[in-house]
């Protein structure tokens, strides 16, 4: 069954089951790299802002044998779990002044990215684009982002130049850098029988190689961490402590990998591999990018190797 079918099967279904107090709409939402996916949002008069349930995780389920009657209630459990307890006035958002202090950045790939890169403000970084949104922090809806886009721009008679130098002091403050090892972000990942397992047999002892070992540069939060490489002064700072330069494989938008020049590294296998990754192992909206890129230490800036 087509994921648009099965949607409306939903819709549908979850409307006859809540009553003719709620609304019931789906509604296609564009993520990073051109990805749609189809948003379940469950509408009433009294409520300004509703969780957006996304259906792809359900249409899976239910091609693999979920009953819709399963799937209904899941999603209206989901729902009243998640629906914010009150109201959110969301009118400061009107004023640049109280937004100001929250606009922070993030990297995404231009490629695939060509329609909402003209509907945001942004800048250009060899093949990634750097876009802004707003850092959301409430009692009532927790953590969030609000991308910022063209038209906020215009209402807030600001520019891309303000956007950016915004962020270059709000995002390092709101989103700490973290940079560990693999076998570190290991063993924040995993029990530690998965560890153990996933160690077993690369190396004596059960320890990850050291020789030159990878380290994964993020935020504290894990989230959208990749942007960790515009930090004033970061890359300069980790590089002196080996007084070399390194390469920095894109492993997703969260974060970046960083493994130091030995002269001894293939650009054209840690480019393969960054591929194979992304193909197999990183969700499509949060590949970040297929090129390998270099930190040239001397030069103190990133360019792209292959």
């Amino acid at each position: 069954m087509e994921i648009n079918i099965f949607a409306g099967k939903v819709r549908n279904a979850v409307e006859k089951k809540l009553g003719g107090a709620y609304k019931v709409e789906v509604r296609e939402v564009q993520k990073n790299n051109g990805v749609i996916l189809h948003g379940l949002l469950i509408l009433t008069d009294d409520r300004n802002v509703v969780p957006t349930l996304y259906l792809e995780p359900f249409w899976e389920a239910y091609e693999s044998g979920a009953s819709l009657a399963e799937i209904v209630r899941r999603l209206i459990r989901i729902y009243r779990e998640e629906l914010p307890k009150a109201n959110i006035d969301m009118d400061f958002f009107r004023y640049f002044e109280k937004v100001s202090g929250r606009i922070c950045y993030r990297l995404i790939r231009q490629r695939g990215n060509e329609e909402l890169l003209a509907d945001v403000p942004h800048i250009p970084l060899l093949d990634l684009a750097i876009c802004f949104f707003y850092a959301y922090s409430g009692e009532a809806l927790g953590e969030g982002a609000i991308l910022i886009r063209n038209s906020h721009v215009e209402l807030w008679n600001t520019s891309t130049r303000e956007l950016m130098e915004l962020a270059q002091k709000n995002t390092p403050e709101l989103f700490p850098w973290k940079c560990s090892t693999m076998e570190q972000v290991l063993q924040e990942m995993m029990t530690e029988e998965e560890y153990q397992s996933e160690i077993a047999g690369r190396g004596e002892g059960g320890h990850l190689s050291t020789e030159n070992p990878m380290q994964v540069l993020s935020s504290e939060q894990r989230a959208y961490g990749a942007s960790c490489i515009l930090y004033p002064g970061l890359l300069g700072q980790l590089a002196e402590k080996t007084g070399h330069g390194f390469y920095i494989l894109p492993s997703s938008i969260h974060e970046v990998i960083l493994l130091t020049d030995q002269g001894m590294e293939v650009p054209e296998q840690l480019k393969d591999m960054i591929a194979e990754v992304n193909r197999t192992q990183v969700a499509p909206e949060e590949v970040l990018s297929d090129s390998l890129y270099y930190y040239d230490f001397q030069r103190e800036n990133i360019r792209i190797i292959v």
